[in-house]
């Protein structure tokens, strides 16, 4: 018999557990995947470019729910069967990084040409260039969107509900199917959690920011 809101707390919380080391280990994926493909979009070689490109079109311009399901559901079928947790954290990996390539690309194209040429006077090699001078500069104008996509990252994990994985939209969902004159309660505990661990995320993200951005004006 539950008497309290309270009495929800403990389920929601395991829930909020995958859900944080989901998005987690998906966003290193993401961030990984994002510079990887970023920088093969500003290759030398034509079908580096080719490549990246299409991955990029392919994991934008198709669902994330339909990526997940076809990781999930259809690998199984040539031979390639991951766990739910894997699957996931492929899924929003691939598909997030697919974006995220796209701020590092545009990120890196924003420093001045001045800055290369320079590096070039000094006989610096392309990679040391890349390294030291231009990455520096481009992670803090990365910092806020990369904020913004590790935000709908955390939102967007709530879909692993479709493959049965115990997150906090599933924990949410069989509360309310078993407590349904709780349903407005159990949503609200959802929604306000949701909205807790984004916070945190926007707010470490800010504070990032800050941090690099101190002393560079």
């Amino acid at each position: 018999m539950v008497t309290s809101w309270t009495q929800f707390i403990p389920l929601l919380a395991e829930g909020a557990k995958v859900t944080i080391a989901i998005a987690f280990i998906s966003s290193a994926v993401a961030m990984a995947v994002s510079l990887l493909i970023g920088l093969c979009r500003l290759s030398r070689f034509r079908a580096v470019r080719a490549v990246s490109a299409v991955y990029v079109e392919f994991f934008r311009g198709s669902s994330l729910l339909i990526q997940l399901f076809w990781i999930y559901f259809a690998l199984p079928f040539i031979g390639i069967e991951l766990p739910k947790f894997a699957a996931a954290v492929v899924a929003f990996g691939l598909n997030y990084g697919a974006y995220g390539s796209e701020i590092v690309r545009s990120s890196i194209q924003a420093i001045p040409k001045g800055q290369w040429e320079a590096c070039t006077a000094l006989n610096m090699k392309p990679w040391q260039t890349m390294k030291t001078i231009i990455l520096p500069q481009a992670f803090l104008r990365m910092l806020p969107p990369f904020g913004n996509l590790l935000v709908e990252l955390i939102k967007g994990t709530s879909l692993v509900y479709f493959i049965t994985l115990a997150d906090l939209t599933y924990q949410a969902m069989v509360l309310r199917n078993n407590y349904i004159s709780w349903s407005p309660v159990i949503m609200v505990l959802l929604l306000l959690m949701y909205f807790a661990i984004a916070s945190l995320v926007s707010f470490g993200v800010r504070l990032a920011e800050r941090k690099m951005a101190a002393g560079r004006m």
